[in-house]
C-alpha cells in the first residue's frame, strides 16, 4: 500500500506540475544559445601553484652564533662567538634571530681581540633571514671593492644562519634583492652549504667563559674541540705570562668534534685561559691549534 493521498492526483495536479516545469526551463535570464553559437561564459583562470611557506627560524638553544675568523699554525680557521637573543626582529614583526647573528657578523665588531671578519665594510643585511622550501635566503647590499681576498667570509655567513637556527638547510645569497651569480669572487649562483669542519673550523674552541667575562672560583671551562684520543691540554696564565694552572681534560669522543668540561679553582685576579690540542707527534709535526680567553675572577 503507498503513503496516504498516493494515486488520487487528478488532471488538475497534473496541469499545475506541467505549468512548473515550463517555468523552470525559461529561467536564465535572457534568450536560449542558438545552436553552434559562441558560448559566453569565461574560462576558468589556470590554477597557480602556491607561493611558498617563507617563515623566520628561532634561535637554537645556544642563542645567537656568530662565525670568526682567527689564525692557527694550520692557517685561517672558524672560531664562534656566542650572542644574546633579542626580543624582536627589525620590522617589529617577529624574532629574526638569524638576522640578528647575521647584522653582528657583518657589523665586524668580534668580541676576541685574535678575532676578525673576513667581510668587507659597508655590507648590510636588507631584511630579515627568511626560510622557504628548505633553503635560507640572505638578501645583503653589494660590497664595495675588495681590500684582499674573500678568505672565509662565505663560510662565516652560511655557519652563523646555520648553527644560530639551529638547521642544517643551504642558504641562497641575494644582492639589492636578485640571484647573484658571484660575491666577494666566489660562486653563489647556487644555494651554499657549510664546508668540511675539519678543513674550516678550529679543532679547539673555547666557548665558556667568554673573553672579558667576570666569573666566580672554581671556574668552568668549556667548549669542543677535535683532538687525537680525545685529550685536550690546558693551561691558566696570569698577566706576566707565567702558568698558574695547568692539566689535561678529555672530549666525550676523540678524532671528531665534541664537548669537553672542566673546573679549576683560582684566587681572584686576572687571567689567560689557554685549551689547545696534545702533540702526539712530540713535535715533529705543526705546532698545536689553540683557543684562549681573558677573564677575571673575583
Amino acid at each position: 500500500m503507498g503513503a496516504p493521498g498516493e494515486g488520487r492526483r487528478g488532471p488538475l495536479a497534473a496541469a499545475l506540475l506541467t505549468a512548473v516545469a515550463v517555468g523552470l526551463t525559461g529561467c536564465g535570464g535572457g534568450a536560449p544559445t542558438p545552436p553552434g553559437a559562441p558560448s559566453t561564459t569565461a574560462p576558468a583562470p589556470p590554477a597557480t601553484a602556491p607561493a611558498p611557506a617563507t617563515t623566520r627560524l628561532p634561535a637554537a638553544a645556544g642563542g645567537l652564533v656568530v662565525w670568526f675568523v682567527g689564525s692557527t699554525p694550520a692557517g685561517d680557521r672558524l672560531y664562534r662567538e656566542r650572542r644574546a637573543t633579542t626580543e624582536g626582529g627589525p620590522d617589529g614583526v617577529a624574532p629574526d634571530p638569524a638576522g640578528d647573528a647575521v647584522r653582528e657578523l657583518l657589523a665586524g665588531r668580534p668580541e676576541d681581540p685574535d678575532h676578525r671578519s673576513d667581510w668587507p665594510p659597508g655590507v648590510t643585511l636588507r631584511g630579515p633571514v627568511t626560510i622557504a622550501d628548505g633553503v635560507f635566503t640572505v638578501d645583503l647590499t653589494p660590497p664595495g671593492p675588495l681590500p684582499g681576498p674573500a678568505g672565509l667570509a662565505l663560510q662565516q655567513l652560511v655557519q652563523t644562519v646555520q648553527d644560530t637556527t639551529g638547521s642544517t638547510a643551504p642558504v641562497r645569497v641575494l644582492v639589492d634583492g636578485r640571484p647573484a651569480t658571484t660575491l666577494l669572487g666566489e660562486d653563489v649562483s647556487q644555494p651554499l652549504t657549510a664546508d668540511d669542519p675539519f678543513r674550516v673550523r678550529a679543532l679547539v674552541q673555547l666557548d665558556d667563559p667568554v673573553e672579558g667575562a667576570v666569573v666566580g672560583s672554581p671556574v668552568v671551562v668549556s667548549g669542543e674541540a677535535a683532538v687525537f684520543e680525545a685529550t685536550l691540554l690546558w693551561e691558566v696564565r696570569d698577566p706576566a705570562g707565567r702558568t698558574v694552572r695547568s692539566g689535561s681534560a678529555t672530549t666525550s669522543e676523540g678524532q671528531t668534534f665534541a664537548p669537553y668540561r672542566f673546573t679549576v679553582p683560582l684566587d681572584p685576579g686576572t687571567y689567560d685561559v689557554v685549551v689547545s690540542e696534545d702533540d702526539p707527534s712530540g713535535g715533529e709535526g705543526r705546532a698545536p691549534m689553540t683557543d684562549s680567553a681573558r677573564i677575571t675572577v673575583r
